[in-house]
């Protein structure tokens, strides 16, 4: 049970922390923001539930075989319901919430490039997590890593799409398109079966 609480409350701060930083008009902040909340929660709740706090994660984890089916939607299920708390506290602490985070939702639609940006720049935190996963990081290099590999694909994804690269944060924004929703999952585990194939005895060149 600790570590869906873990995770509840990481997706919730997380969420918070990206509604506020919009619903501010400090969009360009987001993805430090976003970066630095990530990285602090991999130290100190990822010896408690790995520190997914996305779904996307999760899911790449569940396909690559780390995590049981059962776990992982118990893990998903605990960060909706943490994104969507995260909504509620930003309503009592934001007057005209709506309209403030309206930046993010007038940026969604069905063009395909918002769906490309999103995975593209879900490939990349996909391979940075997969890079801690696998042990190729030292632990105390864990957050820096995977928070940077954060930061740098929502660089890569803002430019198109405002970056989201988290499926659970995309409900909290009111971003539920198809693009937001399927590329984070597409991204995230691309970026980790390419990281898994450069360190594969298949990849290696001689």
């Amino acid at each position: 049970m600790k570590k869906y609480t873990a995770e509840f409350f990481g997706t919730l701060v997380l969420s918070l922390i990206v509604i506020l930083s919009v619903s501010g008009v400090a969009l360009k902040t987001t993805p430090v923001l976003a970066a630095i909340t990530l990285g602090l929660f991999v130290y100190t709740i990822g010896s408690v539930s790995g520190c997914h706090i996305n779904p996307a994660v999760t899911f790449g984890l569940w396909v690559l075989g780390k995590i049981k089916q059962n776990e992982a939607i118990s893990y998903i299920a605990a960060q909706v319901i943490g994104a969507m708390s995260a909504v509620g506290i930003a309503w009592v602490l934001v007057e005209d919430l709506s309209r403030k985070i309206s930046v993010i939702q007038n940026r969604v639609g069905n063009d395909p490039m918002i769906g490309l940006a999103e995975v593209l720049g879900a490939v990349i935190f996909g391979f940075g997590i997969m890079a801690v996963v696998s042990g190729k990081v030292k632990q105390e290099l864990s957050g820096v890593v995977i928070g940077g590999s954060l930061f740098l694909g929502l660089l890569i994804a803002g430019s198109v799409s405002n970056g989201i690269l988290n499926p659970a944060v995309a409900l909290a924004l009111g971003s539920i398109d198809i693009m937001h929703m399927i590329g984070p999952f597409i991204g995230v585990v691309l970026g980790m079966k390419i990281f898994l194939y450069l360190y594969s005895e298949k990849g290696k060149t001689r």
